[in-house]
């Protein structure tokens, strides 16, 4: 085995097994590596038979891409989870709290911990939301939170995801590729399930019903359409939800309800989960030469006839500006030390941490406060000299829409290699479910592999994969 330059979570900081991949060692040794091999081809051609793909944006050749998936699991024992999930509850109720209050008092701005422009200079702030309340008082219906890990009890927060998080279809259909290649390994360890998550959010969903519902809430998956990067996943969530899949020119606004077509005349619909970015959701209030929402929606959604979910105006608490005040949020709405620390970060807008980031350039990592998927963002250690060049002048023009931080020594897990377990750097987004009084989070979640050598980009439009992801029964 290569040995690694990170903490491994297999072999950890002294090269003896951690106590999480003992069982999985005994099994892996004991393995023809031939088998494996084709295990791992049998995976590949399983994954292309599903048609678990996604699309990449601004490549010529455009594509559908298979995900890559390694058939090695990362492996947590159910005592990290439990600490792991105390955090990120503590975390997604503190966001929710944040944005009751940023579209309502602004209690936080008065206090001084947050300052004003950060809220009323922020594009993904929606004038629209002021003073309005979704049913139940739930913004954030469905969240990702982004973990690192950079040693044996060091996680950090990486991003928050509160818009509309992805992937969580990957995860279900690599546990069920797992449990199809491999089902003498999950007999031999106590993996806690993960494939109960489209019936708990048809249910989390349901539960957040608007109080013009009066029988069995009716749920909905809004979709662009096929040419979205995650139609996979909104195709295979509805399925699984066995819930309707629609488009905007679908829907329509009906009697103050927004109903969709069937072949029976247009069904109300209650709740929305919706895949369509804001700025397209209603063209007669935000873009109106959009075509993919639908005209009058938002006029329904305040009127207390509709659940969208997520909430809009969400975006704004995984804006990576306002990711940097995380700590703060946490503290001001729950009274509490947060239980998962931020990753240091430098707000470009300030002339201090400007003047920093400028002379630091080729050690940081730079990021987009919008971005996402890895675009639009500059890796100091392995830029070129022409890269560092011209971020230097996007810093410059724009420098308050970037944020910087240090380049993490990420935790590495194995993967499968021609040399056996090479290790290669990961991070994890597990997903969580709200209703009024409720969180859940499915145990796991996302595990994203750098495959390259020495890479610490994960992201799957980067060349990333993905693996199984195991919590243990302790």
């Amino acid at each position: 085995m290569e040995k690694p330059e990170s903490f491994d979570e297999m072999w950890g900081v002294s090269g003896a097994l951690r106590e999480p991949y003992r069982q999985f060692n005994t099994w892996f040794e004991s393995e023809d590596p031939a088998r494996l091999r084709k295990k791992q081809r049998d995976a590949e051609e399983l994954f292309r038979l599903t048609g678990i793909t996604f699309n990449v944006y601004g490549k010529a050749e455009a594509e559908e891409r298979l995900i890559p998936f390694d058939i090695i699991p990362r492996i947590i024992s159910g005592s990290e989870w439990f600490r792991l999930s105390r955090g990120i509850e503590q975390r997604v109720r503190a966001i929710n709290a944040f944005l009751y209050d940023i579209y309502h008092k602004q209690e936080i701005v008065r206090a001084g911990r947050i300052p004003e422009e950060m809220i009323s200079r922020n594009e993904a702030f929606l004038p629209h939301m002021i003073g309005m309340t979704p049913p139940g008082g739930v913004y954030t219906h469905i969240v990702g939170i982004d973990l690192v890990r950079t040693g044996p009890g060091e996680f950090f927060v990486l991003e928050d995801n509160a818009r509309t998080p992805s992937g969580v279809s990957y995860m279900l259909e690599n546990r069920e590729t797992m449990l199809q290649m491999f089902p003498e390994l999950f007999s031999q360890n106590r993996v806690q399930p993960v494939s109960n998550y489209p019936t708990d959010l048809r249910r989390s969903l349901a539960a957040c019903a608007p109080p013009a519902c009066e029988s069995e809430p009716v749920v909905a998956v809004l979709t662009p359409g096929i040419y979205n990067s995650a139609y996979f996943e909104h195709a295979f969530l509805a399925d699984k939800m066995g819930v309707e899949l629609v488009e905007g020119h679908d829907l329509r606004v009906v009697d103050g309800r927004v109903a969709m077509r069937t072949t029976r005349g247009y069904k109300p619909i209650d709740v929305l989960y919706r895949r369509v970015d804001d700025e397209f959701l209603d063209p007669l209030n935000f873009n109106p030469e959009s075509g993919l929402g639908v005209p009058g929606i938002m006029d329904a959604y305040r009127a207390g006839c509709l659940t969208i979910a997520n909430a809009p105006g969400t975006g704004i608490a995984d804006d990576k500006a306002i990711y940097s005040y995380m700590p703060e949020i946490v503290e001001f709405y729950t009274g509490e030390r947060p239980i998962l620390q931020n990753v240091q970060t430098w707000r470009c807008s300030e002339p201090e941490a400007l003047a920093y980031v400028l002379d630091n350039l080729e050690e940081l990592v730079v990021k987009e406060v919008h971005g996402s998927g890895g675009y639009g963002m500059l890796i100091g250690p392995t830029a070129t000299k022409t890269d560092l060049a011209a971020f230097r002048r996007k810093l410059k023009a724009r420098p308050g829409n970037y944020i910087a931080q240090p380049t993490l020594a990420l935790s590495t897990v194995p993967i499968f290699s021609r040399a056996g377990l090479s290790p290669r750097h990961v991070d994890l987004r597990p997903f969580v479910l709200c209703s009024p009084g409720k969180v859940e989070i499915t145990p796991g979640g996302l595990t994203r592999v750098a495959l390259k050598k020495g890479s610490l980009v994960v992201n799957s439009s980067q060349g990333g994969g993905t693996k199984d992801t195991w919590v243990l029964e302790d």
